[in-house]
């Protein structure tokens, strides 16, 4: 079935709400943000493993990295499901669940890490390694979706190069 506009319009408002939760809940005092080790921008304050830091580094990374994955394998499982039956694989399915743990991994790692023991020795440059590669996620996301898809692919190819890519049919009966 197609996605109607008044659910993605719902399910728009509720992701920015739900991020706009998780943003302001440090300035309300769940939590705490200070600078980045280089202090080029703000990220959580994760030298302090006090009480009020662990609770919500638990519930953000349960809420937003745990939950959220466990929805994108569930569904990333049905889609490839569903292209094994019809043949047609137009995606990675995986791709997506990899890429949000290899790009979030490290920075949840590092904040469970600062939730049990000081962080403090690890030198700064390299407590900045994980923010910044969690920071360049909606761009690898692009990339994964844009060229992971044969249809985008195929039209980036096109707009590059001028040339269509010309598609081999392949008969489904046979397979």
């Amino acid at each position: 079935s197609r996605l109607q506009w008044s659910t993605a319009a719902s399910m728009m408002v509720f992701a920015w709400l739900f991020a706009a939760f998780w943003s302001v809940m440090p300035l309300l005092g769940w939590g705490e943000y200070d600078y980045e080790p280089l202090r080029t921008c703000c990220t959580l304050d994760y030298s302090k493993g006090d009480r009020n830091y662990v609770t919500f580094l638990f519930a953000l990374s349960t809420f937003n990295f745990m939950i959220p994955g466990f929805i994108m394998l569930t569904a990333y499982q049905s889609i490839h499901q569903k292209f094994r039956k019809t043949g047609h694989f137009k995606f990675n399915t995986g791709l997506p669940l990899k890429t949000l743990v290899i790009c979030w991994g490290p920075y949840c790692l590092l904040c469970s890490y600062a939730a049990v023991e000081n962080v403090m020795f690890i030198p700064p440059k390299y407590r900045m390694i994980p923010a910044l590669i969690a920071k360049a996620v909606p761009t690898v996301d692009a990339f994964v979706y844009a060229l992971g898809n044969e249809n985008y692919r195929g039209g980036i190819w096109q707009f590059l190069t001028g040339q269509k890519i010309e598609k081999a049919e392949v008969d489904n009966k046979t397979k």
